[in-house]
């Protein structure tokens, strides 16, 4: 399948660009593109493709593939727009906008949003025990610990190619503009809006593993945050069926190393995933399950859950088996996510204003 990338930053640079470049039997990457000439030519002259463009209009003008992966950062609503649009098929990583009303504007077309802990093996093989189990209504309590060292020392080891080459005045009009895609979600309170960037840009990770064991939360009964930001986050509430979930995010500067729990705890015992950091490839994540009289059974797999994402894109594609989160399961994240921002406006008397109110 003849490709290009959008986005040539960290994520591209540390996880797309090892995997793409070891799964030449599914995929040629035809032309990238980045604000960034440097960027571009990087990841260009690594994947072997011929195309480099700073301009998204000049790839698409010029063709030549028939996927898109969109991995640039912030709101991907108008580049998944205009992909759609000339007909072709797109991977877009998480989130896939920052309003309802980007989603709305989308054209009919073949969508897929990457999230990848959805593929994780270790994360398969909890629903499928969850599933034997008697599913959602089982479980008695989710609950989430997230520590988050800063972006710089998750990267240290990918060595990383720098962009200083983009011009300042295009930056800040990018920024403007998600300024105003922000207030058009949650109104102008700059702890609201703080929040809210945490819920849809890491948070949703959590969101979205809820959505495939529960069910997306139809409400949230309490936000609160604390430290310095972007400091701690702990938000809860009741789950679809029953039970109740708590997510506790804690942003630790200098933390040894990124780690997630996400606890499954139900009538007869708990199922347990730990993640490693998302930028280490092939890093285990571990499922341990707790039974009857104690036993505990630990499941690792080594298969790289970004890799097994790639390929289902693929099949989706080539095959049309659908993804794991198509449009409406990425509008359900933005959507608890404005539900998030609007509970702690609430509780704390501050406006909440767009979509979230």
């Amino acid at each position: 399948m003849r490709i290009a990338l959008i986005g040539c930053g960290a994520v591209t640079q540390a996880v797309y660009v090892p995997l793409l470049s070891r799964r030449r039997d599914l995929f040629e990457v035809t032309a990238v593109c980045d604000l960034s000439r440097t960027l571009a030519d990087a990841v260009a002259d690594r994947l072997g493709a011929p195309g480099r463009y700073t301009a998204l209009e000049d790839m698409l003008d010029a063709g030549g593939f028939e996927a898109v992966l969109v991995l640039a950062s912030g709101s991907h609503g108008e580049t998944v727009r205009r992909a759609l649009a000339v007909g072709h098929a797109v991977l877009c990583e998480k989130p896939l906008a920052l309003t309802r009303a980007e989603v709305a504007a989308l054209p009919e077309g073949r969508l897929m949003v990457g999230y990848m802990k959805q593929y994780d093996p270790a994360v398969r093989r909890a629903e499928e025990l969850l599933a034997e189990l008697g599913g959602a209504g089982v479980i008695r309590a989710v609950e989430v610990t997230v520590l988050h060292p800063s972006g710089e020392s998750q990267l240290a080891f990918a060595n990383l190619t720098q962009a200083r080459d983009v011009d300042a005045g295009v930056l800040d009009s990018l920024r403007a503009a998600e300024r105003e895609l922000t207030t058009r979600a949650v109104g102008e309170s700059e702890p609201v809006r703080s929040l809210y960037g945490i819920s849809l840009g890491s948070i949703c990770h959590d969101l979205s593993l809820l959505r495939r064991f529960t069910g997306s939360p139809a409400e949230i009964s309490h936000v609160e945050t604390w430290g310095p930001a972007p400091g701690s986050v702990e938000i809860s509430g009741p789950l679809p069926a029953q039970g109740r979930f708590s997510i506790r995010w804690h942003y630790l500067e200098d933390y040894p190393a990124y780690r997630e729990t996400v606890a499954i705890h139900h009538d007869t015992g708990t199922l347990e995933l730990v993640f490693p950091a998302p930028y280490l490839m092939n890093a285990p994540t571990t499922l341990t399950v707790v039974s009857g009289a104690e036993s505990r059974t630990e499941y690792r797999d080594v298969t790289e859950a970004f890799e097994v994402q790639l390929a289902a894109f693929h099949a989706f594609v080539r095959d049309g088996k659908p993804p794991l989160t198509d449009v409406g399961g990425a509008l359900e994240d933005i959507v608890t996510a404005q539900r998030i921002a609007a509970r702690y406006a609430v509780q704390h008397g501050l406006p909440i204003g767009g979509e979230a109110a």
